[in-house]
C-alpha cells in the first residue's frame, strides 16, 4: 500500500472514530499533497511516489514547527501546542531520523571527501547524502560542528 492510500485510509478511519483532530490535520496533508500533484501536472496524470508524499509531509511539518516556535515568541502557547500536536500527527508517516552518531558519522564521511571545507557545498551533499533523514536546520548545526574541529 502506498503512503498516500494509507493516509486516505487514515482519513476514513478518522472519519469513523470521530476524531475531529485527527481528521483535521489529515485533510489538510491531503489537501497538500493534491496542490503538489496539481503544480507537478502538465494535462498529464501525475501519481506522486513515496518519496515525494514523504517531502510534503516534511513540509507541513516544519511549517507546524515553524509555527509553534512564533506563537511561542508571541505568547500564544495554546496555539504553539496545537502545532506541536499536528506535527507529531504527521511525523508518524516520516521515517525515523538519523541518530546524532550516525549524521555525524555521515558528515565527517562527506567533509573529509570534499575538496573545499565550503560550508555550503558540504550541507549540498549531505542533504542529497541523507534526502528524507535529517532536518536541514540540524544538519546545518552538525556540519558547523565539525568543520570547527
Amino acid at each position: 500500500m502506498s503512503l498516500q492510500d494509507q493516509i486516505s485510509n487514515d482519513i476514513k478511519d478518522a472519519m469513523r472514530a470521530k476524531d475531529a483532530d485527527k481528521l483535521s490535520v489529515l485533510r489538510m496533508l491531503n489537501a497538500a499533497i493534491k496542490n503538489k500533484i496539481i503544480s507537478l501536472r502538465n494535462g498529464e496524470l501525475v501519481v506522486l511516489t513515496d518519496e515525494q508524499v514523504k517531502e510534503v509531509i516534511a513540509s507541513e511539518v516544519k511549517k507546524r514547527q515553524d509555527s509553534a516556535i512564533e506563537y511561542e515568541k508571541g505568547g500564544r502557547p495554546e496555539l504553539a501546542a496545537k502545532e506541536t500536536a499536528e506535527v507529531s500527527m504527521l511525523v508518524g508517516y516520516l521515517p525515523t531520523p538519523m541518530s546524532d552518531d550516525e549524521l555525524a558519522t555521515g558528515i565527517k564521511e562527506v567533509i573529509e571527501g570534499a575538496e573545499k571545507q565550503d560550508f555550503g557545498l558540504i550541507m549540498k551533499e549531505v542533504m542529497a547524502k541523507f534526502k528524507g533523514k535529517v532536518d536541514g536546520r540540524r544538519a546545518g548545526e552538525m556540519i558547523k560542528k565539525l568543520m570547527q574541529k
